[in-house]
């Protein structure tokens, strides 16, 4: 429906004098500067930006009242009369065809660019395209396909043709209608309806068959003028391969000369254009004049016939054995062609002494009922003579091989296919109006009633000529391709009124014509790809000379072109250009059905009389033709066209044009994520979508990147994995950087080989962006299923305890979303993508069933090249009321059903006392504990702490000394006199660190007494002097310690004792990770416990699965 702008002046409130001195300023700060020279190297900028001028004016000050709301915008966001000025200033570029022509002044250094004049439907698209339809297949083979295929089969070749073309031109109306389409025409619609691994791949083909197609009617034009203009011009008469070798020499030479005319100036052929054309349409009216001349009077040709074989009439005037003579009878010239001499006696081939010679009219007429004879196909292998059904004829025995040549026969092997093939070429060209879009004056509105008229009339026009040669002309001359029966006139020629010449003449100059616009347009196609630099190795070719014309693209072209003129045959020829031709129509109707289904916001064509129906029945027609003309043609069509998808897909330069296919993967997805939303996954189709949490440093660098090369090597690019990091502070003003840290995610992704997604979200504290990521990363059925992150290796030097509670927080969010969570320890230690590890174990320790999470990761950790060779080995945990041996065979069972491979071996953990070490341990965590709990009190508040605890171990020494006195009773503790001072030397330090801390003193960390090294010595001293159980009841101090961190520390000392006995020297240690505590106020000892665990290995992996089950033994 038709859009009514009304424009309305905008009076001032306080003045209405004012208005002028407005007006003078919106017009000083949005005045266009006219320096547009450059405007062909600006096509990427034209691209990205949503209008077509997007020129940037600078910084402009707003000096009116009317709009000041908008003031500060008016830099980014311009007023409508601004835009509208710099639509209507918009020229586009002279594209294809235009020639940019110079003239200079007196000084020699000015160069003006000739204006052309803008031009309607008629002269810019209906003419153009008549011109590139019409050619050289309508005058030299169109008569020949008929006589073979019959008027039936010649109908049916032409209606799919010409059915193919005209819906393919419906497709490309509405493309080139939804918007304005610079250089490049057909190739910028596929392009950037497709995106550029389609528009590249069709490009070329298009290119290449544009390319071919100079060939052919180049090699049109050697044909009519050694066959019919200049026969004597021939090297060698009578062999085959001597005629291809005159055909390569003559088109060699005008290959040549037309590339000369094309290199000094396109307006010489832009010039010559009518005058083709004209050629063109007189010979179509001298070819309907003559039809119409056969109702009145036949034209004077005959053919003769030797029984009902057609004879070549080149070399004979008279039809006869023998003729008269001065009343004397004497044999005719026929006689010495089939006998060995001129005499009557002399000895003649077998077949010419049993049939006698017939002279029948070559063209009968309309009312003669021919057609009749020529509804039907006469195909047949190269070779066979043609001969007319309905004539008698006395079979011979022999026949010699010399006599055959005198007979008319066919040059190649016949069939529908190739028919189909030869034909094509004759109905391409339909482009040729999308191709001068930048000349036309409505282009919009002349594209697609020029095209699909053009169409529509050339249609009519091989139709009626189809039926009218099939109703006029004897068969034997249909099936004669160079007319060698009627005296070596073209078939056509013979038909036409006044003279065979009209048509000679006009088919050599549509030729001649037609071979010059192939060789202009096609370097130009090459050099709109080339400048485009979506293929690396065109980019010479996107360079020319001072005037734009495309000189190393003509280059190009030439040479591929003489390939073509090398193959020496029309009939070879065509089969090739129409494989790119039809490829080139089977995307256009492609990008047409995608654009309509997808129904983006931008598809809106002016030209409304399309259907995605429609492009598709044309996407299916073409790719019929395709495999009907050739099949093993079309095979190599596609792969070429593959072959450059596949090189500009990794190799090209990356382009984001808006295109169809980019939309059809946003629908596709969409559809997919949809349905997944419809039912969980089952256990067969889990796979680890990871969410990776990574760290960035002060540079905003990944701080971890193994993190993501042990990411690649656990999803082996499969499945979903989002990178993500979180910034402290607000988007405001943290925004930047944000941006700043996703560019370097996604870049330390590219180095790892990390395939997913990265994300750097801004919040105002790093614990509630984890909450954020784990709670809403992902979209859909497309979510996150497992968290990975490094262990934080310095929670016990930091100043707060907040690594260590956003750590706990994490594990905890995990456990409550359902989602599995993978902890890396020593992250730095783990092998890069580019290792091998040649040798070493995947040691699986199984404590808890997780849902058979630990299992299933070093299978797919064994799937990548770097764990390849590493064997899996499967521990688990037996108590004392457990039978170990059955418990291994039942596992290997499972792994069996599992179809894992992997050494079982099942670690028998007895019950025994809670050692010294392990009381002392417990001690160490908790008096630590209770003194970063005053790290965050008050001076005050601190000493009081403080000396509450030293009290309390002063108090248990008093104990133990007046303990000493008399006999011990039975539950009173004992303690050595060293450990006891070990004890005070520890509380005493601790509270000398503290309240140096207090007086202004601040230490980087919290040293303690109690080493490593003294705990190893105290725990071997207690083993070998006394007993375990003894120990129990000697140390007062450790009545105070809760006995659930005693036996949570116990276990994780055994079973840390058992892990480093056994796997301490394996590449890989996964563990079930226990659980934070219920209660939070045990979160300081959570990370001791895990530390004491993982201690004495390098590289660790604990794994806390999601609740579900992730493996199956069920197929």
């Amino acid at each position: 429906m038709p859009i009514n702008f009304t424009v309305v002046p905008v009076e001032d409130a306080v003045a209405g004098s004012n208005n002028a001195g407005a007006a003078v300023s919106l017009d000083k700060i949005f005045r266009e500067e006219d320096n547009e020279d450059n405007l062909q190297g600006e096509d990427n900028q034209r691209e990205s930006s949503p209008f077509i001028s997007s020129d940037t004016d600078g910084e402009t000050y707003y000096e009116g009242k009317n709009m000041a709301l908008f003031e500060e915008e008016m830099d980014s966001n311009p007023m409508v009369s601004s835009l509208l000025s710099k639509l209507a200033i918009y020229t586009n570029l002279t594209q294809g065809v235009r020639e940019h022509e110079e003239a200079e002044n007196e000084d020699g250094v000015r160069r003006v660019t000739v204006v052309v004049p803008q031009m309607g439907t008629f002269i810019g698209v209906y003419l153009p395209c008549m011109q590139n339809i019409l050619g050289v297949i309508l005058f030299l083979r169109l008569t020949w396909i008929v006589g073979t295929a019959g008027i039936l089969g010649s109908f049916a070749i032409v209606s799919m043709c010409c059915i193919c073309t005209l819906l393919t031109a419906i497709s490309m109306s509405a493309i080139a209608t939804n918007g304005v389409v610079p250089a490049g025409g057909s190739y910028y619609m596929i392009s950037r309806s497709l995106g550029p691994e389609f528009g590249g791949a069709v490009g070329l083909c298009f290119y290449l068959g544009t390319t071919f197609a100079g060939s052919m009617y180049i090699l049109g034009t050697i044909e009519i003028l050694l066959t019919y203009i200049v026969p004597t011009a021939v090297f060698k008469e009578g062999e085959d391969a001597a005629m291809l070798n005159n055909m390569r020499v003559y088109g060699t030479g005008c290959l040549v000369l037309m590339a000369l005319v094309v290199f000094v100036g396109v307006k010489y052929v832009n010039k010559l254009a009518l005058v083709f054309l004209a050629c063109v349409i007189l010979s179509i009216m001298a070819t309907y004049a003559g039809v119409i001349k056969t109702l009145i009077e036949p034209p004077d040709f005959s053919v003769c016939l030797l029984g009902n074989r057609s004879l070549k009439n080149e070399k004979f005037e008279t039809c006869a054995k023998t003729e008269l003579v001065k009343n004397k009878t004497v044999t005719s010239k026929l006689w010495p062609l089939f006998c060995d001499s001129e005499y009557p006696n002399a000895t003649c081939d077998e077949y010419f002494m049993l049939n006698n010679l017939t002279e029948i009219q070559a063209i009968p007429g309309l009312l003669s009922g021919v057609i009749k004879d020529n509804l039907w196909g006469n195909y047949g292998p190269a070779g066979m003579l043609i001969e007319k059904k309905t004539q008698p004829s006395v079979p011979a025995l022999e026949t010699s091989n010399d006599i055959t040549k005198y007979y008319v026969f066919n040059d190649i092997s016949t069939y529908f296919t190739l028919l189909v093939g030869i034909y094509f070429p004759s109905v391409t060209g339909i482009m040729a109006g999308s191709n001068r879009s930048g000349d036309l004056r409505d282009a919009q509105r002349s594209i697609p009633i020029g095209t699909i008229m053009a169409i529509l009339t050339t249609s009519f026009i091989y139709i009626s000529c189809v039926v009218l040669f099939g109703a006029c002309i004897e068969g034997v001359v249909l099936r004669d391709k160079f007319g060698y029966s009627v005296k070596k006139n073209p078939v056509i020629g013979i038909l036409a009124w006044p003279s065979p010449w009209v048509i000679v003449i006009g088919s050599f100059f549509s030729c001649c014509g037609a071979g010059l616009q192939s060789l202009t347009g096609a370097p130009r196609l090459l050099q709109a790809i080339a400048r485009d630099g979506i293929i690396p190795f065109l980019q010479v070719f996107g360079h020319g000379k001072a005037n734009g014309e495309p000189t190393w693209a003509l280059l190009l072209t030439v040479g591929i072109c003489e390939i073509g003129i090398l193959i020496a045959s029309l009939d070879a020829v065509a089969p090739i250009l129409s494989m790119f031709f039809l490829m080139c129509y089977l995307f256009v109707n492609l990008a047409c059905a995608v654009q309509t289904l997808l129904r983006t916001p931008n598809w809106r064509p002016r030209f409304k009389f399309y259907h995605w129906t429609l492009s598709f029945l044309g996407m299916s027609l073409c790719l019929s033709l395709m495999f009907i003309s050739s099949w093993y043609y079309a095979l190599v069509a596609m792969v070429i066209a593959g072959c450059i998808y596949k090189y500009i897909e990794y190799r090209g330069a990356v382009k984001e044009w808006g295109d169809g296919i980019r939309g059809l993967s946003l629908n596709a997805a969409r559809y997919a994520l949809i349905r997944l939303e419809e039912a969980p996954p089952h256990t067969k189709n889990w796979r680890p979508q990871l969410l990776v949490l990574c760290k960035m440093d002060s540079d905003m660098a990944v701080k971890h990147p193994r993190l993501l090369s042990f990411t690649t090597q656990l999803k082996a690019g499969k499945g979903l994995t989002i990178v993500c990091s979180v910034l402290e502070g607000t988007y405001m003003t943290q925004g930047n950087q944000a941006k700043l840290g996703e560019q370097n995610l996604k870049a330390a992704m590219v180095a790892e080989r990390t395939k997913g997604f990265s994300h750097v979200v801004v919040s105002s504290n790093l614990r509630d962006g984890f909450s954020l990521l784990i709670q809403s990363a992902g979209l859909g059925g497309m979510k996150h299923n497992a968290v990975l992150m490094a262990w934080p290796v310095g929670w016990k030097q930091a100043r707060d305890s907040s690594a260590r509670r956003n750590f706990i927080e994490t594990v905890r969010e995990t456990t409550a979303a359902h989602q599995a969570l993978l902890v890396a320890k020593n992250i730095d230690h783990f092998p890069s993508n580019q290792e091998r590890l040649k040798q070493g174990t995947i040691d699986v320790w199984w404590i808890v069933h997780d849902g058979g999470l630990l299992m299933l990761l070093p299978f797919l950790l064994s799937q990548h090249k770097v764990w390849r060779k590493c064997k899996m080995r499967i521990f688990t945990v037996a108590q004392m009321d457990d039978n170990s041996i059955q418990m291994k065979k039942d596992l290997q069972m499972f792994l069996y059903h599992l179809r894992l491979d992997a050494v079982v071996e099942v670690v028998e953990m007895h019950e025994s006392d809670i050692s010294a070490f392990t009381y002392e341990k417990t001690l160490v965590m908790e008096q630590r504990s209770q003194m970063l709990k005053q790290m965050q009190l008050s001076r005050t508040e601190r000493e009081r702490e403080i000396q509450s605890i030293t009290d309390v171990s002063r108090g248990s020494i008093k104990r133990k000394t007046s303990s000493r006195v008399g006999d011990p009773p039975l539950n009173t503790l004992c303690i050595p006199e060293d450990e006891a001072q070990l004890i005070h030397d520890r509380n005493t330090a601790s509270h000398s660190a503290i309240t140096d801390k207090a007086a202004g003193a601040t230490p980087d960390r919290v040293h303690m007494t109690w080493t490593k090294d003294k705990l190893v010595n105290e725990r071997n001293r207690q083993r070998e002097n006394m007993a375990v159980k003894d120990l129990f009841n000697m140390k007062p101090e450790w009545e105070h310690l809760n006995q659930s961190n005693v036996r949570r520390m116990h276990t994780a000392v055994k079973l840390n004792e058992a892990v480093v006995k056994k796997s301490q020297n394996s590449q890989l240690v996964l563990l079930n990770m226990p659980g934070p505590p219920k209660n939070m106020k045990g979160d300081e000892n959570y990370m001791e416990f895990l530390e004491v665990l993982m201690e004495g290995l390098d590289r660790v992996l604990l794994v806390r699965g999601g609740g579900s089950e992730v493996i199956t033994i069920y197929s």
